[in-house]
């Protein structure tokens, strides 16, 4: 029993102490800046000071905002590359499909040619055959 008690205490201390962050009102956990008046309970506001723009922090967020327009020129033209190649494969794939199709009739030309060669040597040796 006194087992059983102990296990039940340590387990209720562990639970309060984990769930003591969730129930902080105004916690610095929250994940938006919510107005404090959303919240129920004692509410207490405060007013942030102001905040000063720092001559580094401008030229940080300026330098991070060309980066970004790098980026995204690099990208153009990156896409217009992929643009260029698209289009010399289409003509190549075009080409590629007429040899093809030109290669395809000649062969079967040069098979029709050599089917009337076998004929006419056949025809000649039958010629032959009933000459003797």
């Amino acid at each position: 029993m006194i087992k059983t008690f102990k296990q039940a205490a340590l387990t209720l201390a562990v639970v309060l102490a984990c769930s003591t962050a969730a129930f902080a009102d105004g916690s610095a956990f929250t994940p938006l800046n919510f107005d404090d008046a959303s919240y129920s309970g004692n509410q207490t506001t405060t007013i942030a000071p102001a905040q000063t723009t720092n001559p580094q922090d401008i030229a940080g967020n300026d330098k991070m905002q060309n980066a970004i327009l790098q980026l995204d020129n690099a990208q153009v033209d990156v896409r217009n590359e992929l643009l260029n190649y698209k289009a010399k494969y289409s003509d190549v794939d075009a080409q590629y499909k007429l040899i093809k199709a030109e290669r395809k009739a000649l062969d079967q030309q040069i098979r029709a040619i050599e089917k009337r060669i076998k004929q006419i040597d056949k025809a000649k040796e039958k010629i032959r055959k009933n000459m003797l």
